[in-house]
């Protein structure tokens, strides 16, 4: 494959990523949300996720510090704020 060097197609791996983290994680997802602990529950995942978009980035792309941000983005958008609308939580 390869890499990505631009940021639609990298705000689209991460999202990717990000739904793929939600599908295979519901129970932890879920925890995390309702205990409000969800960074700590999903540490290990959100990391390999992380290294994956990384993985796919071209070096010159990756060099951009607000790369990182895209992914960080698309955890808290697929994953929290959908999940935080059907999930009860203490905080919400």
């Amino acid at each position: 494959m390869p890499l990505i060097g631009n940021e639609v197609e990298a705000k689209r791996l991460a999202r990717a990523i990000a739904s793929d983290l939600a599908l295979y994680n519901q129970e932890k997802v879920k925890q995390g949300i309702e205990n409000d602990n969800f960074y700590e529950v999903m540490k290990d995942e959100i990391g390999e996720g992380k290294e994956l978009f990384l993985s796919r980035l071209s070096p010159e792309f990756k060099q951009n510090k607000s790369v990182v941000q895209l992914y960080e983005r698309a955890i808290a958008d697929v994953i929290i704020k959908l999940a935080g609308q059907r999930i009860k939580s203490k905080i919400w």
